[in-house]
């Protein structure tokens, strides 16, 4: 980025920051925010935003086998994404291998199969790890996979102080809302610790958790509901690391968020800021006071569950407006998602398009300009008090509650969020909410697009590499690893260095998962 003097097409200087003194010539108001980059950070986490910086440009990718994800990895790098985002499939998170009974039908469909290493090391083939950012949206078995990523760095000869990314990791909005767990809460909170302390003295450039409000969106959630669950689910994490010892100011540097981008533009705009600026009190008042530890920085996702199956490619518009939103909003890094995804994986095309929306945006838009260019918009900062006011009310019912934990168990933040997708849907099929294309503007002309679909052969191609590799392996040593493993989970020591170990003699991620199932049981 250009950090020197920028100007419209027009010829007139573009300012950093903007504030009430540039417009009304007088001081500002007691209690004004004036600038990015200072608590409690509405108008941005840096001073200059995008002008400093862009966010980073993400594609979330994967499916099929390792290889066939690493040749879209290298695709998108060659087009100009700066950070790989994996999506692996459904055997994968929640720990079980591709050979398993349960896997049958879902190997590859919507993510890559990774079983070991072996996978690990094809899926980053000629990527260096030391220079790439990375997100993997994994939660259950999120600590086996960063423990394959370590592994494979280590293979590569990096700095692994120097390594940059992010694990999903947030387990509290699967019992929310997704569904991918495998361990009762309190052990899967204890895994995300181990986390939490493991990283912070070994990867310390790593974000340890990406705290999800896109999932619990997407079940149907208001954007209200979005970030009072969200962040009360970050106040149950910061607890438990504060509880187990972990200094504040070192594990709350490392927090990030996950927020949805839907379409309602201004309201989608106001729900980031007052998020960013609800965080920062809430981590000031857990005690912390490096500025850093106060910030809430957040990767977005244009919506998946507002593309639409009826003519797709209207999506396209969908995404641009979504994706514009998250950048006003500002967010740190961003995903845009392909016109086609209601119908399949997105092909190469649909990626294509999605990264050159958000490449448009950045470069052609002007919005990178200057920092909260909707700041001291009369309806944007009302609209980022009420956003604030009404979620502040949700946290608090549930900190009555005992917190999220206590929430999720008694079934209230399901509930709310499944009574908020029912209204929704109602006001859809009432024509009161219009859809363009679905239940207003429809036409009789179909409006195809390509598809994508993986090879069924997937699963034996798994299972006759997993069976390759347990013929070739030190069995006494995978053996020796699992009880490891065991023994660790028993005694409350961290579980990473042994799961690292474990991964490097090749003990696969479902014998991982099961060694923890012994021990922690499965949650029904």
């Amino acid at each position: 980025m250009n950090k020197g003097k920028k100007y419209t097409d027009s010829g007139i200087e573009i300012k950093k920051n903007y504030d009430y003194a540039d417009v009304y010539k007088t001081p500002a108001p007691k209690g004004f925010e004036q600038h990015a980059g200072k608590f409690p950070f509405t108008r941005g986490i840096q001073a200059d935003m995008y002008r400093g910086k862009l966010w980073t440009m993400r594609q979330y990718a994967g499916f099929s086998t390792a290889k066939e994800s690493n040749r879209r990895y290298h695709y998108l790098l060659s087009q100009g994404v700066n950070g790989l985002s994996v999506a692996f499939d459904l055997p994968t998170q929640i720990g079980y291998d591709s050979d398993h009974p349960l896997a049958e039908g879902e190997v590859g469909k919507v993510g890559v199969a990774i079983d070991s290493i072996l996978d690990m090391e094809e899926l980053f083939k000629g990527i260096p790890l030391q220079n790439i950012s990375t997100s993997m949206t994994i939660n259950a078995t999120g600590f086996i996979l960063l423990a394959l990523y370590v592994a494979v760095a280590k293979k590569q000869g990096a700095d692994l102080s120097k390594i940059q990314g992010t694990i999903q990791n947030d387990i509290l909005k699967e019992y929310a809302a997704r569904g991918t767990y495998i361990y009762p809460p309190k052990p899967s909170m204890r895994i995300v610790t181990d986390i939490f302390e493991w990283c912070s003295k070994a990867i310390p450039k790593w974000n340890t958790i990406s705290i999800s409000g896109y999932h619990i969106r997407e079940a149907g959630s208001t954007a209200v509901q979005e970030i009072a669950f969200t962040l009360s689910n970050g106040k149950a994490y910061t607890q438990s690391a504060i509880n187990k010892g972990l200094d504040i100011n070192i594990f709350g540097k490392r927090l990030s968020f996950f927020f949805n981008a839907h379409n309602n533009f201004f309201e989608e705009v106001a729900k980031f800021r007052a998020a960013r600026r609800m965080w920062a009190k809430i981590m000031k008042d857990a005690g912390a006071t490096d500025e850093k530890a106060l910030m809430l920085r957040f990767h977005a996702q244009t919506g998946g569950s507002t593309l639409t199956a009826q003519q797709p490619l209207n999506n396209i518009s969908r995404v641009t407006v979504q994706a514009l939103a998250a950048a006003l909003g500002g967010t740190q890094s961003l995903h845009t998602n392909g016109y086609d995804e209601a119908l399949n994986l997105p092909t190469e095309e649909a990626a294509f398009i999605a990264l050159r929306t958000q490449q448009i945006l950045a470069f052609e838009s002007g919005i990178a300009d200057t920092a909260d260019p909707l700041g001291g918009s009369f309806f944007v900062e009302k609209l980022t008090d009420e956003m604030e006011e009404a979620a502040w009310k949700l946290i608090e019912t549930i900190d009555k509650m005992g917190g999220s934990v206590a929430a999720i168990e008694q079934g209230f933040i399901q509930n709310e969020i499944a009574a908020s997708a029912y209204a929704y849907q109602q006001k859809i099929e009432s024509g009161d909410k219009i859809i363009v294309g679905v239940n207003s503007f429809t036409t009789d002309q179909a409006m195809v697009a390509s598809s994508f679909k993986i090879n069924d052969n997937i699963r034996r191609q798994q299972s006759n590499k997993l069976k390759k590799l347990k013929s070739k392996r030190d069995n006494k040593k995978v053996v020796s690893c699992l009880k490891q493993i065991k023994d660790n989970a028993i005694h409350n020591k961290n579980l990473m260095p042994v799961v690292i170990e474990a991964v490097e003699n090749f003990c696969t991620l479902g014998e991982i998962s099961d060694a923890l199932r012994d021990v922690f049981g499965e949650y029904k």
